[in-house]
């Protein structure tokens, strides 16, 4: 989620635009039972709901096949979060390069130009004389790195295979969304002025799919038939109950393509990636001007759309994206899906899966049942807006076994937040009276998720981003901010609250249920004035022994960038831990792990918001070259366990 930067995208604050709330619903606040419940329920007071039969961690399937020189399932290395954690002093010194722990190194990998594979096209090195054109850019790794999930090579994950093999931590398949690129930074000019400067925005943008391999602890791109480039301009197919609707056909009828604004992510147990599309409607805009403001729908306003989105000026060149445009009426309705990808398959088309509904969807963590369904949790990245789960109606093998999607065939919900700490998951469904008279069917509901929401009277948050599940089944939720808070409460004493917080629920009938409890994990106001201080929790990613991975998006207090946390959650009260930050204006965001869980990969965001003067990171400091987006490696020096 794009939060900190310097926002203007040289035609408009986007920044101000994606969070601006658009949900005008009424619906009860959760600052409103936030405040009732608080009074009754102190911060991490009262024990969670008993632990679900099994559940299934982002990489939940590698735990179970480790080899014998790594910590065998459910074995906890001596010392959770061991390591002496990066002090402000230390971490302020030079914020043009990051700062990381003693006890740990890190690299750089794949910089925004890095050719997809060795030698099949020159890397853009920052030079800010040129930029890459939109053929380059189509074999290049883009910008924006966000979300993101290595798939160990020679060992995917099926139910086919005969466990007892050796994950492979030193090759793989990393699957990395491109959020969002600035104008000026991508094409050293303030908007694009041909479709030639459209084509070459498209490309930085979306997913990459790249092999990556490390000899002796160094990482690099190496070559693979399965890497590939998924753009806003790539072949896609739609899936699950809304795929046929004429809301997602166009006069023009021009095929479904791409994808774009790709925040979060989240892997599956059967060995696929997805990709979730966020801020869509930024890209989005309307040739005939302002007016157009004036004939928004009830659909188009509830998901944000304007006249002239985040100032990319994409509609000016390519009609797609021009709002106006009668013959592209239903185009914006094929943004705003989980998209599936397959790492080791480069002939497949990706799958927007619509039973997943259309929201801005931040991430995905999927949790396993004890019979084999899955749970899917999702946020809705706005302020006021909502948290969602989805429920299949098959054990997964099975639906696969029966050549079925486990995302296309089950039931969506979003969730009501009571006073009592308890909550409820509402079906979104045809079948509810309430919403079957505002929708003709499950697509229409399905492609307007957030009205259906709005009808069933689910609790707005203060934006609900990353999901990721804990060792015993609990789910965590970051919510970074809501500065459009105007009363502030025991749990968000500032008004607005610009701190945000983390909550953690726990869901009855081992994932399955329609009620859960919730309690408050963390309010991040609270770490204000101490040397653990630190804001605006997004990235979240749990590992099986306790450990919650935060990164985080806003400004931080204290001269600090943003950060990497990591908390033990096995203990009484959360304490954070400070492994990384930044550099100027960048985003600390993404996080995925090798199998052995000794190399760690996050991302730096944005760094210095493209101006050379801010950083030059990952080049050497010279106040010329361009910053670029990139994936650092982590691991510690001693080569043990990530966050020990």
């Amino acid at each position: 989620m794009i939060n900190n930067k310097n926002t203007d995208l040289n035609v408009t604050n986007s920044d101000d635009k994606e969070n601006i709330p658009s949900n005008t619903s009424g619906n009860r606040p959760f600052a409103d039972v936030l405040k009732t419940n608080i009074s009754r329920r102190s911060v991490l007071q009262g024990s969670l709901a008993t632990a679900a039969t099994t559940f299934l961690a982002p990489q939940a399937m590698a735990f179970d096949i480790l080899n014998e020189e790594q910590p065998s399932e459910g074995e906890a290395p001596e010392g959770l979060c061991n390591f002496a954690p990066l002090s402000i002093e230390d971490a302020t010194q030079d914020n043009t390069v990051p700062s990381i722990a003693w006890e740990y190194k890190y690299q750089v990998l794949i910089p925004w130009g890095t050719p997809l594979e060795p030698g099949i096209v020159e890397e853009y090195t920052g030079d800010p004389t040129i930029r890459p054109t939109s053929k380059e850019a189509s074999q290049q790794i883009g910008i924006g790195h966000d979300g993101m999930w290595f798939f160990p090579e020679d060992s995917k994950y099926s139910p086919y295979k005969e466990y007892g093999y050796e994950l492979n931590s030193k090759r793989g398949m990393l699957c990395i969304n491109h959020e969002f690129g600035r104008t000026s930074h991508v094409l050293g000019k303030s908007a694009p002025e041909s479709l030639e400067d459209v084509r070459v925005m498209q490309n930085v943008h979306g997913v990459s799919v790249v092999a990556i391999e490390t000899d002796d602890g160094w990482w690099d791109v190496a070559k693979s038939s399965n890497s590939r480039r998924i753009t806003v301009n790539t072949p896609v197919e739609f899936s699950g109950p809304a795929a046929g609707s004429a809301l997602l056909q166009n006069p023009n009828g021009n095929i479904p393509l791409g994808t774009v604004n790709n925040c979060g992510s989240g892997p599956t147990p059967w060995g696929t990636y997805l990709t979730c599309e966020e801020n869509f409607n930024g890209y989005f805009g309307a040739t005939e001007g302002e007016g157009f403001n004036d004939r928004l729908t009830e659909e188009q306003a509830r998901y944000g759309f304007d006249y002239d989105g985040f100032g990319y000026g994409w509609e000016f060149f390519d009609k797609r994206f021009d709002l106006s445009d009668p013959e592209y009426i239903n185009e914006s309705n094929r943004f705003g899906w989980i998209v599936e990808i397959d790492p080791f398959d480069a002939s497949k088309k990706p799958v927007k899966r619509t039973a997943l509904g259309r929201v801005k969807h931040e991430a995905i963590a999927i949790a396993e049942s004890a019979n084999g369904q899955i749970a899917a949790y999702m946020g809705d990245d706005q302020r006021f807006d909502y948290c969602y789960k989805y429920v299949s109606d098959l054990p997964w093998q099975q639906a696969i076994d029966e050549g079925k999607s486990p995302l296309d065939e089950g039931k969506l919900f979003v969730a009501r937040f009571n006073d009592d700490g308890t909550g409820e998951w509402m079906e979104l469904t045809i079948e509810d009276p309430l919403l079957a008279d505002r929708f003709a069917d499950q697509a229409e509901l399905l492609i307007n998720t957030r009205i259906a929401a709005d009808i069933l009277g689910a609790t707005p948050m203060d934006r609900p981003e990353w999901t990721t599940i804990g060792k015993n089944g609990e789910v965590y939720w970051t919510l970074t901010n809501n500065s459009r808070r105007t009363t502030p409460n025991a749990a968000n004493p500032e008004a607005p609250n610009s701190d945000g917080h983390i909550i953690r629920t726990t869901d009855s009938g081992d994932f399955l249920g329609n009620t859960f409890t919730w309690e408050i994990y963390l309010i991040a106001s609270s770490f204000r004035g101490t040397e653990e201080t630190f804001t605006d929790p997004d990235a979240a990613w749990a590992d099986p022994f306790g450990r919650l991975f935060i990164g985080t998006d806003g400004g931080q207090p204290d001269g600090l960038q943003d950060q990497l946390i990591v908390f033990d959650t096995t203990a009484e009260k959360p304490v954070p831990k400070r492994l990384l930050t930044g550099v100027n204006s960048d985003e600390i965001t993404g996080f995925t792990i090798t199998p052995d869980q000794r190399t760690a990969f996050i991302n730096i965001q944005h760094p210095g918001n493209g101006d050379p003067s801010s950083t030059n990171f990952p080049a050497k400091p010279d106040g010329i070259t361009i910053p670029r987006d990139c994936t650092l490696v982590i691991q510690r020096k001693d080569g043990g366990i990530i966050g020990s």
